[in-house]
């Protein structure tokens, strides 16, 4: 329905279109964008931590190996 924006909303409201739900059909978009970069901060943060979480090659403890072919510690034989 094609409703002019300065006539009565057909929500029923009594307030002009533009005022009511003409606004409320913008908004939408926004939330979109906004869980979209919430998001990506929280995969970047997960990203972030397993990075630092990884252990490195000087981070052995007694008893393990390096295992060049896997790339982390194994317990050794």
């Amino acid at each position: 329905m094609d409703v002019s924006r300065n006539a009565p909303c057909p929500c029923g409201s009594g307030r002009k279109y533009k005022a009511c739900c003409a606004v409320k059909g913008h908004d939408r978009g926004k939330t979109w964008v906004g869980a979209i970069i919430a998001l990506g901060v929280l995969i970047g943060g997960l990203l972030a931590g397993a990075a630092l979480l990884r252990p490195e090659r000087g981070d052995a403890t007694a008893g393990q190996v390096w295992s060049e072919a896997h790339g982390h510690w194994h317990d050794a034989p």
